[in-house]
């Protein structure tokens, strides 16, 4: 007699977690046969309660995961698992959806829900990447400090020379740490002429 095996993961929204658990539910999957992963990212393949899924299903049952996304998301994963459902006879259900990843279609398929899960990934650190820069330049995010460019460098010498800022205004005005700006002032006087070693 086949069986419906659910899995469901979230990387850090406990809630989230919580909502998938219960579309498995509704998906009738047994509340003994639903293994979860919380804490994890997708692209994370040493995942135990995947492991503990996998691991359950015999030839005849169906793998139920609510979305895509929460089972792989790259292409190379996707298609280990689906190597692996294939060679043990087991089905797949994404959200309600079945099909047999042994089935050419469905093979297809999968490849292609896959090929856009990997997509969506690389959207996202793209965007987390474009937020970062922003915030940087706004000032609002603490961390490492992005690097001056050369026409940067010799404005903040120049500032520096005026006698009008002081070492904080500096960092400051560059959104640098006054340890960068330190440097810079110092890389400068070692580049000046040895004639003139105590200049600023």
């Amino acid at each position: 007699m086949s069986e419906r095996v659910g899995y469901a993961r979230c990387s850090l929204d406990k809630q989230d977690l919580t909502a998938q658990h219960e579309i498995l539910i509704s998906l009738d999957v047994p509340e003994d046969r639903i293994y979860l992963d919380h804490g994890l990212t997708g692209t994370n393949r040493d995942r135990p309660g995947l492991a503990q899924a996998l691991a359950a299903v015999r030839a005849g049952d169906t793998l139920v995961v609510p979305k895509l996304e929460r089972l792989a998301r790259s292409v190379p994963d996707a298609r280990d698992i689906g190597d692996s459902l294939t060679a043990r006879g087991v089905k797949l259900s994404l959200g309600g959806t079945l099909y047999d990843p042994a089935d050419p279609m469905g093979k297809m398929f999968f490849n292609i829900l896959a090929t856009f899960a990997e997509f969506e990934v690389d959207l996202l650190r793209m965007r987390t990447r474009e937020g970062m820069a922003v915030a940087r330049a706004k000032g609002k995010l603490k961390g490492k400090q992005p690097k001056l460019s050369a026409r940067q460098q010799s404005h903040l010498v120049q500032q520096h020379r005026s006698g009008e800022h002081t070492i904080a205004d500096l960092a400051e005005l560059f959104s640098v740490s006054r340890a960068t700006v330190y440097r810079v002032l110092e890389r400068h006087q070692n580049a000046a002429t040895p004639s003139t070693p105590g200049g600023q």
